[in-house]
């Protein structure tokens, strides 16, 4: 199970070799008590207070704590101190960044990205066989787009990199623009925005994406990858490229469910709250998410590699998949 901590003023202690997590709710103190070995990780909002007993318990379990943004973007992690794997993977991850591999898995991970969009709107469609003229025409150029993609060639990503980015913001501009068509008028909106949301839609996408970012930054460091030596996006100070990199075939999981909570008008004006300058999910809209992302992810099975598997679990095996394929195995 995952821990997810946003009630202000709730406190992570260590009961009996136990997590027990105290929250007013309601004016009363409510206690719950949860074993070790049963929690993958715990996500910890502002306001919350850990006991250093909870953190070695955590530890000892190999279990991550993620402290996040209001809008759910991860900004640090504590976890014990053992590297993921062997230190071959590594430096065979940064020859991959220098020579020909790094386009080649640039264009894998983008290319199944627009494929999984392409898919969804696909089984969208079918559903709306009305709206063909609109979301068939759409389907059409973000296919072409992909296709333009896969065939870019050159020694390194860095000399295609641009003509890349250029293909994938058109191929996503036109996607949002589908998903925000078929919404209903008081959910629409003006394509994406970040920190802050410019609609409700953005700020529920933006914090499923932030919690996806800390899933596959733990993926990549249980595989033995340096979630920060990247191929395509850039080498900025403290920037994990790799984890922006190799979210992209999974940005899938984070969408479908956000938009079907919308479509499914599951969605309240008042679970997010309006600033000065846009909007932010408050504990309500965090609750309505976090329980249909962890469905989505956890419970959920989807086919994969000829087995039944959770969304969660392919996005690991990818990983440990990854890191062999660097050392050549």
């Amino acid at each position: 199970m995952q821990i997810h901590l946003n009630t202000y003023g709730a406190y992570l202690h260590v009961k009996d070799q136990l997590f027990e997590v105290r929250q007013k709710v309601d004016g009363e103190v409510r206690k719950t008590h949860l074993a070790a070995h049963k929690v993958k990780s715990i996500w910890v909002n502002d306001g919350i207070a850990l006991s250093s007993d909870a953190v070695k318990l955590a530890m000892q379990h190999n279990v991550d704590i993620v402290f996040l943004e209001y809008d759910g973007h991860p900004y640090g992690r504590v976890w014990h101190s053992k590297l993921g794997s062997t230190t071959l993977i590594r430096k065979k991850q940064l020859e991959a960044s220098l020579d020909g591999r790094a386009l080649l898995y640039t264009r894998q991970w983008l290319g199944d990205k627009l494929g999984n969009q392409l898919d969804f709107l696909k089984s969208l469609l079918s559903h709306r066989p009305q709206r063909q003229d609109y979301l068939g025409e759409r389907i059409d150029r973000i296919a072409k787009l992909r296709d333009a993609m896969l065939v870019l060639d050159a020694p390194h990503v860095d000399e295609v990199a641009e003509q890349i980015r250029g293909l994938e913001g058109t191929a996503g501009r036109l996607y949002f623009e589908a998903l925000s068509n078929l919404l209903p008028r008081h959910y629409q909106f003006a394509g994406r925005s970040f920190r802050p949301a410019r609609d409700t839609f953005n700020a529920f996408l933006n914090y499923a994406y932030g919690i996806l970012y800390s899933r596959v930054e733990k993926a990549l460091i249980i595989a033995g990858v340096d979630p920060y030596l990247g191929f395509l996006h850039r080498d900025d100070y403290n920037h994990k490229s790799m984890v922006y990199d190799f979210i992209e075939p999974y940005r899938i999981f984070a969408e479908e469910p956000v938009f079907r909570l919308f479509a499914g008008k599951k969605v309240r004006q008042d679970h997010a709250d309006a600033l000065a300058d846009g909007f932010r999910l408050n504990k309500e809209g965090k609750v309505l998410l976090i329980e249909r992302l962890n469905k989505h992810l956890e419970e959920d099975k989807i086919r994969y590699k000829g087995r039944n598997q959770s969304r969660a679990n392919s996005i690991q095996f990818d990983a440990h998949q990854f890191a062999n394929e660097l050392i050549g195995k």
